[in-house]
């Protein structure tokens, strides 16, 4: 291991990799979601199937969100969802041996952490851990008081919290800088790194925005969440810690699109 992996590792605990790519498993719609298909195990093939397209091509972690369950809940989601969420998130950590992680639309931190705990995943994405946000979802207020105990009561300390800042599809009650909401995160919210992104999903990541909350974060690690592409990959990982990125690896770069193994390996070639 060199000394750059070394210094990767003590970032990320779950991988050796010193910035590395984390790609999305895009849910189709959940039982009990209003686009549901009727077949979960439709769901739970196409989960599987991407989540091995992006193992074959290389990637270095898998995030599984609840993609398809629009409109979204602006907290904790009902029941069903937890049950067939876990029970995919289940079945790719059994068959992959590539880190985990668990994002529960739009911010059920605490069902993530639950589902990462119950299938040994290795992090969780959380939208709004402090603060407030204005969605569409409504006003989304933070999390952190909850999520951090729930993470002791369930003796998982070592599934990592990562929390966006000025997250997509969003905006502050107020006018705030960047740097306060990044400081507050980490120091207030107790993040393990923060994630930056673009406006919106696949929307480019403004390079000055990663610049600023680099510098506000110090020692804690920087993700980029959107807009990653094989062009824009080497320049940002000179600035960021790592990257989060789902649209592009589809077939076509389009969302509704599965997992293109031939994309993910194009994209791990250019990190």
């Amino acid at each position: 291991m060199t000394s750059e992996d070394a210094a990767g590792a003590a970032r990320f605990p779950w991988t050796n990799e010193a910035r590395p790519v984390i790609g999305m498993v895009h849910l189709m719609p959940l039982p009990g979601s209003p686009r549901y298909g009727g077949s979960f195990e439709d769901v739970v093939a196409a989960a599987v199937r991407d989540a091995e397209a992006l193992a074959e091509g290389g990637i270095s972690a898998i995030m599984i969100e609840n993609f398809g369950d629009v409109p979204f809940f602006p907290a904790r989601v009902p029941t069903e969802a937890v049950t067939h969420m876990t029970h995919v998130a289940g079945e790719i950590a059994r068959r992959i041996d590539v880190p985990l992680g668990i994002n529960v639309l739009r911010n059920d931190g605490v069902t993530a952490m639950s589902i990462a705990a119950a299938v040994g995943a290795a992090f969780v994405r959380v939208n709004v851990l402090s603060g407030a946000r204005v969605t569409d979802q409504g006003v989304i207020e933070g999390i952190a008081h909850d999520l951090l105990r729930q993470r002791s009561r369930l003796g998982c300390d070592s599934v990592q919290i990562l929390a966006d800042v000025d997250v997509k599809h969003s905006a502050p009650l107020a006018a705030r800088p960047l740097a306060d909401e990044v400081q507050d995160t980490i120091a207030r919210g107790c993040a393990d790194a923060v994630i930056v992104s673009g406006s919106g999903t696949g929307a480019e990541t403004p390079l000055e925005s990663v610049r600023q909350v680099k510098a506000a974060a110090g020692s804690t690690p920087v993700l980029i969440g959107s807009g990653v592409t094989p062009e824009t990959l080497p320049g940002l990982l000179q600035e960021a810690d790592g990257v989060i990125v789902g649209t592009w690896l589809k077939r076509g770069g389009r969302v509704d699109e599965p997992v293109d193994v031939a994309r993910v390996r194009e994209l791990m070639g250019k990190g």
